[in-house]
């Protein structure tokens, strides 16, 4: 029996809408980058992107358990000296809550080339208006996991 190989020009990319209201962020998170890499098909194969489009609303609703609204902090560096800001969630939260989802999901994905497509096909949206509904998406729950 032979292993079954994707080609490239086999590939088609679902849509999914995934609501964030009320859901835990690494819960979330999990779920969305294994849309978003294919992991989810049968037909997954390491080297080909065959993920799908993912769009996010009601981002602002995202929920943190615990202490993590001030205890997580987000690190980022300058490569100057003196250069570390850090940032608590609820800091992020206020100003722009989409990123909180998009950084979390960006941990998710395997740090290899075919990070940034998978990252192009995410969209998350604040509140529930999207511009997307030609593309009629479904909900993410229809997404079988193994």
């Amino acid at each position: 029996m032979r292993t079954y190989q994707q080609k490239t020009a086999e590939t088609r990319h679902d849509w999914y809408i995934v609501d964030a209201a009320g859901q835990r962020l690494g819960t979330l998170a999990v779920h969305i980058a294994r849309a978003l890499s294919g992991r989810h098909k049968p037909t997954w194969t390491p080297h080909i992107d065959d993920g799908d489009h993912v769009v996010v609303i009601n981002a602002a609703r995202v929920e943190l358990g615990g202490k993590k609204w001030d205890d997580k902090l987000y690190r980022r560096h300058s490569g100057y000296p003196g250069g570390l800001h850090t940032r608590t969630a609820r800091e992020i939260h206020t100003k722009q809550p989409q990123r909180l989802i998009e950084m979390a999901v960006r941990g998710m994905l395997a740090p290899n080339r075919m990070r940034s497509q998978q990252l192009r096909r995410l969209k998350v949206y604040t509140g529930i208006e999207h511009p997307h509904e030609a593309q009629q998406p479904r909900p993410l729950t229809e997404v079988p996991t193994h």
